[in-house]
């Protein structure tokens, strides 16, 4: 079994040290480097694998915030602060976990089985493609495997640990995560427009600055998301006639 690949982005030593041993207690993870500022981690993530990054939020220069704001493809995230004013925008930002320091290596443990309970939760989705080229997700419910055409999703809420996916005519209850769900789907279809929503771009009736809408439903865009969304829809083209 592969281990999960971890790195550690703190401009304190002592807090390096002290995540440095709690993850050399476990067999399953395994410190591929630290870094001492977010600068220095948006490089090591543009050439390094990485399963998990523990993250400081308060350094010099870039906040952890905004470096997880600046990568689009994000491994697992958990912030480490010893600020608890900063827990609203982590929550926002839908990363795996925030904790506080100092951090006791017993709640660093329930971050770890959150993020095994993650990994889990992605085998709950899949996509294939048949002869023609068309594209399905096999999606499990409870113990029912449902064949989706990509084609017919609408859009998906989530709700934590599982998600509701609509179809022009069913709704489907999985216990999936929407991060699972989007990286199964073919990112050019699909826009994810806040942390709780991912709607099929094709459904799009409308949209503001704001918003998107499909027919009378309107769904928020999230501050991070809304760059992407914005590109996705092709908005600042709007704005610049």
């Amino acid at each position: 079994m592969s281990k999960t690949r971890c790195i550690i982005v703190d401009d304190e030593p002592l807090a390096i040290e002290v995540l440095k041993s709690h993850i050399q207690k476990l067999d399953s993870l395994e410190i591929v480097g630290t870094c001492a500022d977010a600068i220095e981690a948006f490089d090591f993530l543009k050439s390094h694998k990485i399963d998990l990054v523990f993250l400081d939020i308060n350094m010099p220069e870039m906040k952890g915030t905004d470096l997880v704001k600046t990568l689009k493809n994000l491994p697992a995230i958990v912030f480490t602060t010893a600020y608890r004013e900063y827990a609203i925008e982590s929550y926002d930002l839908n990363v795996l976990d925030y904790l506080l320091k100092p951090i006791s290596f017993e709640r660093f443990l329930q971050t770890v089985e959150k993020y095994n309970q993650q990994n889990l939760l992605m085998e709950e989705v899949s996509l294939h493609k048949n002869n023609g080229d068309s594209e399905y997700i096999y999606l499990r419910e409870k113990n029912v495997i449902h064949k989706i055409p990509v084609t017919e999703i609408v859009y998906v809420e989530s709700f934590g640990d599982y998600l509701k996916l609509h179809t022009h005519d069913r709704e489907i209850n999985s216990r999936c995560t929407m991060s699972a769900l989007e990286k199964a789907l073919p990112d050019k279809g699909f826009i994810r427009v806040h942390r709780s929503f991912l709607v099929a771009v094709s459904r799009i009736t409308s949209f503001s600055p704001v918003m998107v809408a499909i027919g009378d439903k309107e769904f928020p865009i999230g501050t991070r998301y809304r760059e992407k969304t914005f590109e996705k829809l092709d908005y600042n083209s709007f704005l610049n006639k």
